[in-house]
């Protein structure tokens, strides 16, 4: 702080010599057209404050260093009786990070923070709790804007800084890197250059993501049930639209056995797997703790993975009574416990409502579909909070990650790094495809001509020059099912890579799917119910009073746009001519 206050009236001549229209033009168009109340943190001579009073904002300009304080106040003031505008609309508080501390006590949240050549002048040890302030004061829809310096620094006034780092910090406070760029030095000084990283906090216009942060970030937890819940209903929402079983203006009910099976598949890694306690009081070594896991049956499928327990999957007489009772298990459990104390900030009021039905299974077979789930009863969420679990799926588990690995290391039990990240991966996240490999061997052997569903051309079996392509991409969209799995050659394979396919691609490829879904599975019973069984559950539109092939290729349809819009894919492909190269 010498450097600046032995040298403030020099800086600030500096600072105020530079056009902020041109040292913000990376991410000036990102700025609300709707000004509102702005923060500029380490404001220094207020030349960037005293740009967005002259937009209309309404900005409180926080600067640690006295002399430079007193200097952009005389500017502001100068400013504003130059123009005759309202830079009275800038006010200028004594405060620095990472505490914030007069800031916080304003109890204000920004549309606007700015941190323009800020960031490192802190070591790195203060940016974890830097970030989780400053994320604090953003409001819903707001934007933080970060600038880092690199180069030499004579005055040694700058820790060393990476944008991935701050990207990290940022997302494991659930806000959204809107932009990244590296530019060059205005005052083109040798070697210096700057990142540029803009993130967001997302707003829906429901309110749904500012309460889902808060249960995520700041709610009470005992154990890790709350973020369980919110990560089994998100991966539902993601992975299993079409279970949905009835919605109103307010609500979206699916089957209570449906949240039940995916916290199986959610807490079998971390404690049958990876024996990660999940409570302070848990014993493993008894297999006592969890009033969900009884050792007659959540423990008793030790031999099962996640992956096993997938919609459509059959369970023999041996094994389904004990499923069917960790589900049910798991039901009462989550009404008993995390959906009765996730509440509304302030309120007592439950934000998830259920009902349990008695479930008895004897000695028979079991297969996961939406009818047998049923039977445990009806899952309520509300709509506006489904639409924001399905739409920011991709955002919402990284921050759940964060917060539950940080809940579990304030217990006494301390696990290696590696080991929650490998802990916590999505056991669905398998890629396989050795089901559809087998079917186009098959129809090979029978003689039959297998196509690529994107060039039309002839497979290869004999050189193994042929692929299957996950018609969705598997990196982006975790979904194994008989329909997304495409046959390909390896060319088009690989030139599609991680793309969808392109609107036109896929409807000019209409025939060639259908053609191969009435071959590959539809002409077999057991295959065609699975098949269907697994596009009702995972695309949008579709329902068992409707199965045909023209349904499931609509429902297609709108799940690619809605990946499209959501992840922000790239797409692939125009339709090919019949010669064409791949």
């Amino acid at each position: 702080m010498n450097y600046y206050t032995q040298n403030a009236r020099t800086l600030s001549e500096q600072y105020n010599a530079m056009d902020s229209e041109q040292v913000h033009r990376h991410w000036r168009d990102l700025l609300p057209t709707q000004p509102g109340l702005a923060c500029d943190i380490g404001a220094g001579s207020g030349r960037d404050a005293v740009w967005l009073a002259s937009q209309g904002w309404d900005v409180i300009a926080v600067e640690p260093c006295a002399e430079l304080r007193a200097l952009g106040e005389q500017h502001t003031n100068s400013q504003s009786a130059k123009t005759h505008s309202s830079h009275a609309g800038v006010t200028w508080l004594d405060d620095g990070l990472p505490e914030l501390k007069t800031l916080r006590s304003l109890d204000q949240r920004f549309q606007l923070i700015l941190m323009s050549a800020v960031w490192m002048h802190m070591p790195p040890a203060q940016h974890e709790r830097a970030m989780r302030i400053v994320s604090e004061l953003l409001a819903p829809g707001g934007l933080l804007v970060i600038t880092l310096r690199h180069g030499p620094d004579e005055a040694n006034r700058f820790h060393a800084v990476q944008a991935d780092d701050v990207i990290r910090l940022a997302q494991d406070r659930a806000l959204v890197n809107k932009r990244r760029a590296r530019v060059n030095d205005l005052r083109q000084r040798d070697g210096v250059e700057w990142d540029v990283v803009v993130f967001t906090l997302p707003d829906d216009g429901t309110g749904s993501l500012p309460l889902l942060r808060h249960i995520i970030v700041n709610d009470n937890k005992a154990a890790s049930y709350k973020l369980g819940l919110l990560r089994t209903l998100i991966r539902i929402a993601e992975g299993a639209p079409g279970m949905v079983t009835r919605r109103t203006d307010d609500w979206v009910e699916i089957p209570f056995g449906l949240v039940g099976l995916y916290w199986l598949k959610t807490y079998m890694p971390l404690v049958l797997r990876h024996n990660l306690i999940q409570s302070p009081s848990a014993d493993h070594v008894n297999k006592r703790g969890y009033g969900w896991a009884k050792q007659e049956n959540f423990y008793s499928l030790q031999d099962l993975s996640p992956y096993d327990l997938r919609i459509g999957a059959s369970f023999d007489a041996n094994v389904a009574p004990r499923l069917v009772g960790a589900i049910r298990d798991a039901c009462i459990n989550i009404k008993k416990m995390p959906a009765h104390f996730i509440t509304y900030p302030g309120q007592d009021r439950q934000v998830f409502e259920c009902e349990t039905r008695t479930v008895k299974h004897g000695n028979k077979p079991w297969q996961i579909t939406r009818e047998s789930l049923q039977q445990f009863g009806t899952f309520r969420i509300p709509a506006a909070l489904w639409q924001c679990f399905s739409q920011y799926a991709c955002w919402l588990e990284p921050a759940i990650f964060n917060e539950w690995v940080k809940l579990m290391q304030t217990w006494r039990f301390q696990y290696d790094t590696n080991v929650y990240s490998n802990a916590f991966q999505w056991i669905d996240a398998t890629r396989d495809t050795t089901k559809v490999s087998g079917r186009i061997m098959q129809l090979h052997q029978q003689g039959q001509r297998v196509e690529c569903v994107w060039t039309h051309k002839k497979l290869i079996i004999a050189n193994e020059k042929y692929a299957v392509d996950h018609c969705f991409p598997w990196s982006r969209w975790l979904n194994n099912d008989l329909w997304n799995l495409m046959p390909t050659t390896t060319a088009a394979n690989n030139a599609k890579s991680d793309k969808l396919p392109s609107a036109g691609l896929l409807l000019h490829s209409r025939d060639h799917i259908m053609d191969w879904w009435e071959r590959a599975y539809l002409e077999d019973e057991r295959m065609s119910q699975l098949f269907y069984i697994e596009a009702e559950a995972a695309l949008p539109l579709m329902s068992a009073e409707s199965r045909d092939m023209e349904g499931v290729f609509h429902a297609m349809q709108h799940q690619r746009a809605k990946l499209k819009t959501s992840q922000q894919l790239g797409e692939w492909g125009t339709p090919f001519p019949r010669n064409a190269a791949l």
